[in-house]
Parts: C-alpha cells; sequence; structure tokens
C-alpha cells in the first residue's frame, strides 16, 4: 500500500499508522486490563512457539520479553487504534505484534523498524486477529470480573446483609403498588436487596465459565490453518498458569469466531446485576425523600450540598450516580446484543465495540457499588418516622381480616379513612374483641412474619 509516515520514537509501525489515519472517529481507546489480556497471549504464544520449535530461542525469549513489558504497561501510550476500527480488531492486533515486535527487536540490539522481528513471521506465528481479539476479549472480561466486579458485589452483600441486621428491629410500613401495604421490617427490606445482590453473584460466576472458553487456534476461519495442532491448548494451559482463571481452548473454533455468543451472555448477566442495583438505589432515594414531606424513613449521609439556590437542601446524589451507572450498563447490553448480530460467515465483525462495552460495563458496574457502600450505606440510618406512622396504617385491617372476615375488616378500613381515625380505634368501636384481643391481633411485629391461621370469628 506504499510507505507510510511513522514517528521515529514509536514503537508501533506501518500498518499502525494506517489505522490510525483511517479511525480518526472517537479518541476512545482498549482500557489497561485489555492490553495486559493481549501482551499475555502474546507471550504464552511466543514461550509454546519456541518449545515446539517453530521460533528460535533468541527470537522467542525476546517477543517474550517484550510482550511481558506489553502486559505490564510499558507500551500503553503506543496502543494508539480507535475502538471504532476494523471489525475484527485487525488493527489492534497489529499494533500489539508490531509494538512487541519492534521492542523485541531492540532487545535484541536492532534499531527501531528494522524488523530484526518480525511482527507477523514471528510475533503473530499460529494465530490471526479472528481468533486473538475474540481470546482478549474473553480473557480480559474473565480478569475484570474475577479482580474487580465479583469482589465489589461480594463487598456489596455484605454491606447489605450488615444493615438489614441493623435494622431488623425497625418496623415499617410496607409498599405494594406505591400504596400502603401491611407491616414489614426494615432489615427484611435489606435482606431482600442482599438476597438481589447473591443472585447476581451465581450469575456471574456462570458467566465465567463462558469467558474461560476462548477461540485461539481457529486462526482465519476456524479451520486451524497455520497453526501447530498443540498450539491452542499449550497457550491455554500457560495462560491459565500465568492468570489464575481457567483458560480453554473451545471444542468448536467455527462457533468462537463466527459469534460474540459468550460476550452476549456475559453483558445480560451485567444487565441483570445494573438493572438488580437500580432498583435497591432507587428504594433506597424513595425512603429517604423528604425530610418532611416524603417518606422519610431514611437518613441519607449528607455528602455535598443538593442545591445552588436552596440552602439546607442535602439530595440521594450517590444513589442518584447509581441508578446512572446502571443506565449506561443497559445502554451497553443494547450496543452488545447489536454486535451480536453482527456474525456473517466465518467472523464477528462488531468484535471491538462487544469486547470494549463489556469491559466498560464491569468497570463502572464495580467503581458505582464501591462508591455507594462507601458513601451511602455505611453511614445510612433509620429515621423514627417509618415506626411511627405504622400504627396508622390502614393495612392493619388485614389481621382483622382473619378474625372477623374480610367484609367486616375491610369496612373498619373504609371507616378509618373517612375518620382519620386508627385501625385499633375504629375496631374498638364496632366489634366485640377485647382490648387483650386487639393488641395481640394488631401487633406489627407479629405481622411481619408467617402465623397460623385462626378462624373467623374465633379468637387469635
Amino acid at each position: 500500500m506504499g510507505e507510510m509516515e511513522v514517528p521515529a520514537d514509536a514503537y508501533y509501525g506501518a500498518s499502525t499508522a494506517r489505522a490510525v489515519r483511517n479511525f480518526p472517529v472517537s479518541g476512545l481507546r482498549w482500557p489497561r486490563v485489555f492490553l495486559h489480556a493481549v501482551g499475555l497471549i502474546k507471550l504464552a504464544a511466543a514461550r509454546v512457539n519456541t518449545d515446539l520449535g517453530l521460533l528460535k530461542p533468541e527470537i522467542g525469549n525476546a517477543i517474550g520479553s517484550a510482550a511481558r513489558e506489553v502486559a505490564d504497561g510499558k507500551f500503553d501510550d503506543h496502543f494508539v487504534v480507535d475502538i471504532f476500527q476494523t471489525g475484527s480488531g485487525t488493527s489492534t492486533n497489529m499494533n500489539a505484534n508490531e509494538v512487541i515486535a519492534n521492542r523485541a527487536g531492540e532487545l535484541l540490539g536492532a534499531p527501531l523498524g528494522s524488523k530484526r522481528v518480525h511482527p507477523n513471521d514471528h510475533v503473530n506465528l499460529g494465530q490471526s486477529s479472528n481468533d486473538v481479539i475474540p481470546t482478549a476479549i474473553h480473557l480480559s472480561a474473565a480478569i475484570s470480573l474475577k479482580e474487580k466486579m465479583v469482589p465489589a458485589m461480594q463487598e456489596l452483600e455484605k454491606a447489605l446483609r450488615q444493615k438489614s441486621d441493623e435494622f431488623w428491629p425497625v418496623i415499617k410500613t410496607g409498599r405494594t403498588h406505591l400504596q400502603d401495604a401491611v407491616p414489614i421490617r426494615l432489615g427484611q427490606e435489606f435482606l431482600g436487596y442482599a438476597g438481589q445482590v447473591e443472585r447476581c453473584l451465581r450469575r456471574l460466576r456462570l458467566a465465567q465459565d463462558e469467558l474461560s472458553e476462548v477461540a485461539l487456534g481457529g486462526t482465519a476461519v476456524g479451520t486451524g490453518f497455520g497453526a501447530h495442532p498443540q498450539f491452542a491448548g499449550r497457550v491455554c494451559q500457560l495462560l491459565t498458569e500465568l492468570t489464575g482463571i481457567a483458560v480453554r481452548e473451545t471444542d468448536n473454533h467455527f462457533q468462537a469466531q463466527s459469534t460474540v455468543d459468550g460476550v452476549v451472555a456475559v453483558s445480560g448477566a451485567l444487565r441483570g446485576a445494573a438493572i438488580s442495583l437500580m432498583k435497591v438505589a432507587n428504594d433506597i432515594r424513595w425512603m429517604g425523600s423528604g425530610p418532611r414531606t416524603g417518606l422519610g424513613e431514611l437518613s441519607i449521609p449528607a455528602v455535598q450540598p443538593g442545591s445552588s439556590i436552596m440552602p439546607g437542601k442535602v439530595n440521594p446524589v450517590i444513589a442518584e450516580s447509581l441508578i446512572q451507572v446502571g443506565a449506561q450498563v443497559i445502554g451497553n447490553d443494547a450496543a452488545i446484543a447489536v454486535a451480536g448480530q453482527g456474525g456473517y460467515f466465518e467472523l464477528n465483525l462488531m468484535m471491538p465495540v462487544a469486547g470494549y462495552y463489556l469491559l466498560l460495563s464491569m468497570d463502572i458496574l464495580a467503581a458505582g457499588s464501591r462508591n455507594f457502600i462507601e458513601r451511602c450505606l455505611k453511614d445510612l440510618k433509620a429515621a423514627d418516622k417509618g415506626p411511627a406512622m405504622v400504627e396508622q396504617g390502614l393495612m392493619l385491617a388485614t389481621a382483622l381480616a382473619k378474625v372477623i372476615g374480610y367484609d367486616a375488616a375491610a369496612e373498619i378500613a373504609k371507616e378509618a379513612a373517612r375518620t382519620g381515625e386508627t385501625i385499633r380505634q375504629v375496631a374498638r368501636r364496632r366489634t366485640k374483641l377485647t382490648e387483650e384481643q386487639l393488641k395481640e391481633i394488631l401487633d406489627p411485629v407479629r405481622m411481619t412474619e408467617p402465623t397460623a391461621e385462626s378462624p373467623i370469628g374465633g379468637s387469635p
């Protein structure tokens, strides 16, 4: 394609420079964890190819050293290709090949650009962009899941269970359809939130297994042409040793390169986590509304002034931040779903978008969750308003229905709503139940747990 100018101090080469010229789109670049994964793949490939006798030890060792430096972040500034590039990620693979080849040559005493170590013949030996990039996406996502996402969710579940224990004695009004329902413990609500996160973790662990299966070894179209038969299996074993994460060669290369189905599935688990966290954040935000004209059942930590015009106003900004994170993750998942439809014949052509937004979702969900723990959950307090309103609740009549029947209890609830009295006050007037019976029947603590039904008309 002719000559291409490359900066004199650049470790990348003509292929990368051409891609920079071709894709001046967004300024978005692959994150550190992806470059780490690419470096490890190239390191493992060099070692295996050397062991198989396909690379001279001098070349293989130099590539391994250079690839380790890439994995460790020494050359991040030289990965300059936009995310919105060739759909297979070929430009990124060549960016890695060129940086590693130039650095390996330098380690052997050759100047940059000399091709003492060749980016295609040596660094990319036994590989294709079509199997390296999906492998790097899976590996980087598996690392991010293990090191960021799962620990953050574990911390969040623990924080919510601690709040559940702290709030267990607090009885408040439950709500269904945004209307008053029977009493519930504030701790039971938080136990529900912890249960959501616990189940998110279950789904994420299934996602980890999806990511363990990689495309490496399929080369261009899944046939493995150009790769030693032992190459992929041995590279996967070495990657497992290097990362502590199970990595295995797929048993069907044709699906692994023509789809990003695994990424779509993992993104679905992240979307589910985002939706769960939005529910938790929204509930806390609503229970903290007020403080005087809202629900006012929680006291949300004041972390910053809430208004530029209203003195003393405090807003639930940390919850709002987490809700926005959830919205972005749902949007990322939509982009990944469209990317999943980009598989044509033997290759998916939207790998960079799928990989980038999968990693972004993990990053912001993990960071948003930890921020929510630190700046909201830790200092979240139960207010007095929730317990104080229980006696005013009309749904206390639900307990009367088991004794005097649904219709009679409904009439008491209607009268209490009309007069402004409590259920207890109207029941004193309209039933023959004693004060002691009413105390037991309308005990809000009793209504927060399963109870045996008493015969209608009988004593409780």
